[in-house]
């Protein structure tokens, strides 16, 4: 069974920078792509960023290219969100994921087994 624990949501003012981090347990970390989620009342969750096992290489969503950069650390079984010159429509609960063994379209939502509990990110403006 695999557990993610998201951190470091919160209210923050628009143009402010805030760090989500995700730790992971439960398999092996280094064997899997991880994302992160977001999902605005009424809306359908969407994918924000992900990376794929090794680290090299990430996706994020058109919205956030330029602001948010995700990384990994296998060795600590963390993966972090850096969200820099966030809008208020950046506001949302915040999702981190985990996708099949070596999964090559860890840019689709269909291939994420495992959900943390989500984080709230508020940003006014």
């Amino acid at each position: 069974q695999v557990q993610l624990v998201e951190s470091g949501g919160g209210l923050v003012q628009a143009g402010d920078s805030l760090t989500l981090s995700c730790a992971a347990s439960g398999r092996t970390f280094s064997e899997y792509p991880m994302g992160w989620f977001r999902q605005s009342p009424g809306l359908l969750r969407e994918i924000v960023a992900a990376i794929d096992w090794t680290g090299s290489n990430t996706h994020y969503a058109d919205s956030v290219k330029g602001r948010f950069t995700i990384s990994r650390d296998n060795a600590k079984n963390t993966v972090t969100l850096q969200m820099n010159s966030l809008k208020p429509e950046d506001t949302a609960v915040y999702y981190c994921a985990a996708a099949c063994k070596y999964c090559t379209g860890y840019y689709s939502p269909y291939v994420y087994d495992y959900w943390g509990q989500g984080t709230q990110v508020s940003v006014s403006s």
